[in-house]
C-alpha cells in the first residue's frame, strides 16, 4: 500500500478532532484499507497530496469539477465574487442569472430554487411534492442514493416493494414508514406497487442514471414505464440529477433519455466546485414554496454569490468549449483503449460508461443493472487494484461501488496513462 508520512500524521490529528478522521465516510479508505491521502492542491486533471506526490485524478471531487481542478475561468469568477463579499443573506444578480440558465437548459424546470447541498435539494423537492399532491408515500429504488435525509436512508428488501426500513442508526422507523423501496429494472414490481398504493403515492424519486451503487444504466423502457405509472396515478416523478445534471448533456439525463420528470434535483456541476444544490420543476408545483405558497424551505447560504459565480463560469466553459461533445468523445476514446486491457484481465472486469461517467465492475456474473452486492473476493480484488493504481500515480474512488469522472482537463495522454497503469496493475495482480 502506498504510504504518505504527512497524510498519516494529518490523519492521526484528524481522528482526534473529527469522527473517523473525515467529514464524509468514503474518504476514510475503510473499503480499501490504508491511510487516506490528504490533498494539498489540484490543477487540471491532477491532484497533489500533502507529501508532494502527484496523481492523475479520476474522482474530480465526486463530480463537480467537470472543467478540471482550478480552471482559470472559474478561479477568476470566484476571485471577482470574493472581492464583492462572501455572502449577503439577500438576493444577488448571479443567483438570478444561474436560475435562468438552469431553467433554459433543463426540460422540466420552469423555476428553480437554490440550496447548499444535494441532500437539501432532495429533501425540499420531496416536501413540495407532498404538498402539491396532498399525499404522503414516497417511492425510491434500491441502489439509488439521494443524500442522507432520514426518510431516504432506507434499506431495500428482495422481491417486490418493501416497507421502508432504516439503514442507519439514529433514524426512527416512523420516519421511513412512508417510504417504499423498489428494485431497479423491474416493471412487474413497479406495476404491483402502483396497483396497490398508487392513489397514496406523492412522488417517485430515481437517479435516471444510477451512479451510487456502481453505474447502473437503466433500460429506456423501464424509465418510460415509470413515467407512465406516475402520470396515470397523479404522483410526481423526481429525477435526482445531482450527478448526471449538466454532466451527461446540457439538459442532463432528461435530455439524453428524452424523458421529462415533474421535478429534478441538481448539485455538483452547477456549483463549479463550491457547495451548492438546487431543485426545480413546473411553475404550479414550485408555486407551493414559501413565500408564495404554504411549503416552507429556507437557507442562510442558499444562492451564495461565490457559488453562483463558480457555477456560471463552469457552464460558460462547457458552452464555449462544446464541453458535452468533448466529454463524450473522451469517454468513447477511453472505452476503446481499455477494451483490450480488460479482455486480458486475470479476473472479470467490465467497463460501464455513460458519457464522462464510467465504472469498473468486478462482478463475476457481469455488470449489473440492479443493486448487486460484491462478494468478499471481489472487494479484496478492488482494494488491491486501488492501491496498485495509487502506486502508479492514479487516484481512483476508494470504493468498488463508486463511479469515476472525466473532465475537460483530461487529455488523450491522460487516458493513455490511465490505460497503461491499469494494464500493469492487472498484470501484477495476476
Amino acid at each position: 500500500m502506498t504510504s504518505s508520512d504527512r497524510s498519516a500524521e494529518l490523519y492521526e490529528r484528524a481522528r482526534r478532532a473529527i469522527p473517523g478522521g473525515v467529514s464524509s465516510p468514503v474518504r476514510a479508505f475503510r473499503a480499501v484499507g490504508g491511510t487516506p491521502l490528504f490533498i494539498a492542491r489540484g490543477a487540471g486533471a491532477r491532484i497533489t497530496d500533502a507529501d508532494g506526490r502527484s496523481y492523475l485524478d479520476l474522482v474530480c471531487s465526486w463530480g463537480p469539477l467537470i472543467a478540471g481542478h482550478a480552471h482559470p475561468a472559474v478561479l477568476a469568477a470566484v476571485r471577482a465574487a470574493l472581492e464583492r463579499g462572501t455572502t449577503f443573506g439577500a438576493p444577488c444578480e448571479a443567483e438570478v442569472e444561474l436560475a435562468e440558465r438552469v431553467n433554459a437548459a433543463y426540460p422540466a424546470a420552469e423555476q428553480v430554487r437554490f440550496v447548499s447541498s444535494g441532500t437539501e435539494a432532495v429533501m425540499s423537492a420531496i416536501r413540495v411534492a407532498r404538498a402539491f399532491t396532498g399525499r404522503d408515500l414516497i417511492v425510491k429504488f434500491a441502489g439509488c442514493y439521494h443524500g442522507h435525509a432520514d426518510h431516504l436512508l432506507v434499506a431495500a428488501g428482495s422481491g417486490l416493494a418493501t416497507l421502508g426500513k432504516p439503514s442507519s442508526a439514529g433514524v426512527p422507523r416512523a420516519f421511513t414508514e412512508c417510504t417504499r423501496v423498489l428494485p431497479l429494472d423491474d416493471e412487474a414490481a413497479l406495476a404491483a406497487l402502483f396497483e396497490r398504493d398508487g392513489a397514496r403515492i406523492a412522488a417517485v424519486i430515481i437517479e435516471p442514471v444510477p451512479a451510487n451503487h456502481g453505474l447502473l444504466p437503466q433500460r429506456r423502457e423501464f424509465l418510460e414505464a415509470l413515467r407512465r405509472a406516475t402520470r396515470a396515478s397523479g404522483a410526481l416523478l423526481i429525477f435526482d440529477e445531482v450527478i448526471s445534471g449538466f454532466r451527461l448533456a446540457r439538459g442532463g439525463a432528461a435530455e439524453l433519455l428524452g424523458i421529462t420528470p415533474d421535478l429534478a434535483t441538481f448539485g455538483k456541476v452547477i456549483g463549479g466546485g463550491m457547495p451548492v444544490g438546487a431543485f426545480g420543476g413546473a411553475r404550479p408545483v414550485m408555486a407551493r414554496l414559501a413565500p408564495d405558497g404554504d411549503t416552507y424551505q429556507a437557507g442562510t447560504l442558499s444562492g451564495n454569490p461565490v457559488a453562483m459565480a463558480a457555477g456560471l463560469a463552469t457552464l460558460d466553459v462547457l458552452e464555449r468549449e462544446a464541453g458535452w461533445g468533448r466529454l463524450e468523445a473522451l469517454g468513447a476514446e477511453l472505452e476503446r483503449l481499455l477494451a483490450p486491457v480488460l479482455a486480458r484481465a486475470p479476473f472479470p472486469v467490465q467497463l460501464v460508461r455513460v458519457g464522462s461517467l464510467f465504472w469498473l465492475s468486478l462482478h463475476e456474473q457481469g455488470a449489473p443493472r440492479t443493486a448487486a452486492a460484491l462478494g468478499e473476493r471481489e472487494t479484496r480484488r478492488f482494494a488491491t487494484l486501488f492501491h496498485a493504481m495509487l502506486a502508479r500515480g492514479v487516484y481512483l474512488p476508494p470504493s468498488a461501488y463508486e463511479a469515476c469522472f472525466l473532465s475537460l482537463a483530461h487529455s488523450s495522454a491522460d487516458l493513455g496513462e490511465f490505460t497503461a497503469a491499469l494494464g500493469a496493475a492487472l498484470a501484477e495482480l495476476k
